[in-house]
C-alpha cells in the first residue's frame, strides 16, 4: 500500500499527515529487551522500520548534525577522539543533571523528529504495508501514544535485561539499574500494549512470535486523522 501523500520539504514533514493513510505501529521495550531483534524480523517481512535510537546514534556520530551544537553547548570534552558524542561521559552527566539532560534533548529531539518523519514518508511511498517506529521511551511520551494505531511491547524479565546489557555494552550492573529506573516500569509498558512479544526464548521462538504479530498488523484498522 503506497501513501497518497507527496513528500513536502524536509522541514515541513509531519508524521501526523500519514495518519489514516497507512497503519502506524509503535515498538518499544526496556533496554535489553530485544527491540532491534524484533524490528529486524519485521523488516524482513516487509514492514517499514524507522528506528529512532539508530537515528539518535547517526546524528551524534562523527560529522552528525547534532555534533556542532553538542560541542558548542557542552564543550569538546564531550566528544570522543573520533569526533562522535562520548556517550558514556554524557550519560553520566545527564543522569545527575536535569538541566544538562534538557539541553541535550533540545538539541537532539528536533533533529531526530525531522529524520524520523523523512524516513516515514519515504517508506510510506515505497509500498510498505505498515510503518513501525522503534521508540525506547514511547510510553513516556503521550505524543507518540496518541499518534499510533497500535503499540507493541517487547518484554522479558528485568534480570534478563540487566544481564544482556551488562554483556552487550560492558556496563556495570549499577549503571544498567540506573537506566532502568529512568525508564517506564515494565507494568507501565505492558499496560499500554496492544500486543506483547515475549523475548526470553530461542531465536526460532521469537521468529514465530514475530510472524504471528506481522499477520495481526496486516489486519489492524487505522485511525482517521484527528482521532487518538
Amino acid at each position: 500500500m503506497a501513501s497518497n501523500h507527496s513528500n513536502p520539504p524536509d522541514t515541513q514533514l509531519d508524521i501526523n499527515a500519514l495518519k489514516g493513510d497507512i497503519p502506524l505501529v509503535g515498538l518499544t521495550g526496556g533496554i535489553g529487551s530485544g527491540k532491534t531483534a524484533v524490528s529486524d524480523l519485521l523488516g524482513q517481512l516487509g514492514a517499514g522500520i524507522i528506528d529512532t535510537d539508530l537515528i539518535a546514534h547517526q546524528i551524534t556520530a562523527p560529522g552528525g548534525s547534532a555534533i556542532p551544537l553538542i560541542s558548542e553547548r557542552f564543550g569538546s570534552e564531550y566528544l570522543d577522539s573520533h569526533g562522535a558524542l562520548d556517550r558514556p561521559k554524557m550519560r553520566t552527566l545527564v543522569f545527575g543533571n536535569a538541566q544538562a539532560r534538557q539541553t541535550l534533548e533540545q538539541i537532539t529531539h528536533p533533529l531526530i523528529k525531522q529524520e524520523t518523519a523523512k524516513q516515514a514518508f519515504t517508506l510510506a511511498k515505497s509500498g510498505a504495508p505498515y510503518l513501525v517506529f522503534v521508540v525506547p521511551l514511547l510510553v513516556e511520551s503521550r505524543t507518540w501514544v496518541d499518534l499510533l494505531d497500535f503499540v507493541v511491547v517487547v518484554d522479558c524479565p528485568e534480570e534478563t535485561q540487566i544481564e544482556r546489557v551488562m554483556h552487550r555494552n560492558n556496563m556495570a550492573r549499577s549503571d544498567v539499574e540506573n537506566i532502568l529506573k529512568a525508564q517506564a516500569s515494565r507494568k507501565e509498558r505492558l499496560d499500554n500494549a496492544n500486543a506483547v512479544i515475549q523475548n526470553q526464548g530461542s531465536l526460532e521462538e521469537l521468529r514465530r512470535e514475530v510472524q504471528d504479530l506481522h499477520e495481526k498488523l496486516l489486519k489492524i484498522k487505522i485511525s482517521s486523522p484527528g482521532s487518538s
